[in-house]
């Protein structure tokens, strides 16, 4: 039984959305962030924290049974910030739960790092990752760490591979990857709350009629999402814009992140020839 959960990224949007499932679920909630947290409730504590900081996170973590780490950089492709936050903080936090016997950890992870699939392709589990920015592959990099802390030291994870989590969905891709905020929430609690979590990956994605995304092989965990983006499929198609149907953005599962700096096939070969050209 867990009593005590550190949740990190408190003061983001969904860090913000979690905290009143989690107060209500547990004995203790720890709040973290960089930035300003809203005055603490009943059984509520704030620990401001800098995931960059190793020290600090040691701190941090102490007396914790399990972790939600929503904390991190949500920046593109700037290096210096997925590498410093994202990379090195993700590190600092699993380091310092081994070191604090820390049990559970769940891990915002993202659906970048699968978003060079094709929107034609469902995928499950097994696909291997393919990430569409250096945010993805920092992701990737979490999930990697994750899976050797569970080999080696029996620290548990949940990767959470979230899709598009707002109240509603705003937008046509979002009718795949959308997940509900109350559809959020139940994810969360039934990784923390499973009898045996082991290490896994899933899809934080509601139960749309459009998703590309299969949870199956990770269904011993519970979640069972109630939620379809379908519902708000005519809202979304009366309020969207013309697309442009060569935007790789509307080929790829990552959508904008996909696009950015895609170079495509025909340019690719392009430069290959005046390559092999030169004398």
């Amino acid at each position: 039984m867990l009593r005590s959960i550190l949740l990190t990224g408190a003061a983001g949007a969904l860090g913000r959305r979690l905290r009143p499932a989690l107060r209500q679920g547990f004995a203790q909630l720890r709040l973290s962030d960089i930035a300003p947290v809203e005055e603490a409730e009943e059984n509520e504590e704030i620990v401001p924290c800098d995931l960059r900081d190793a020290e600090a996170v040691e701190r941090l973590v102490s007396g914790m049974d399990a972790i939600v780490h929503f904390g991190g950089s949500l920046s593109r492709n700037d290096w210096g910030s997925v590498m410093e936050v994202n990379i090195a903080g993700t590190y600092n936090l699993y380091e310092a739960a081994r070191r604090q016997g820390v049990l559970r950890v769940v891990y915002a992870s993202s659906n970048h790092v699968i978003g060079m699939y094709p929107r034609s392709e469902q995928i499950d589990l097994d696909a291997p990752l393919r990430p569409d920015s250096l945010y993805g592959v920092s992701k990737c990099f979490g999930e990697s760490l994750s899976r050797y802390y569970w080999d080696k030291y029996g620290i548990e994870s949940a990767c959470l591979r979230i899709g598009s989590a707002l109240a509603r969905p705003n937008d046509e891709r979002s009718l795949a990857t959308w997940l509900s905020y109350d559809d959020l929430d139940q994810l969360v609690l039934r990784c923390l709350t499973t009898p045996h979590l082991g290490w896994t990956a899933l899809y934080g994605v509601s139960d749309n009629d459009r998703s590309w995304w299969d949870n199956g092989k990770a269904g011993y965990v519970g979640f069972r999402p109630h939620d379809n983006a379908e519902d708000f499929a005519a809202e979304v198609a009366g309020s969207a814009s013309a697309l442009d149907p060569a935007d790789p953005a509307l080929f790829f599962q990552g959508g904008a992140r996909s696009s950015h700096d895609y170079v495509d096939e025909a340019a690719r070969a392009k430069a290959r020839r005046e390559r092999q050209a030169k004398p």
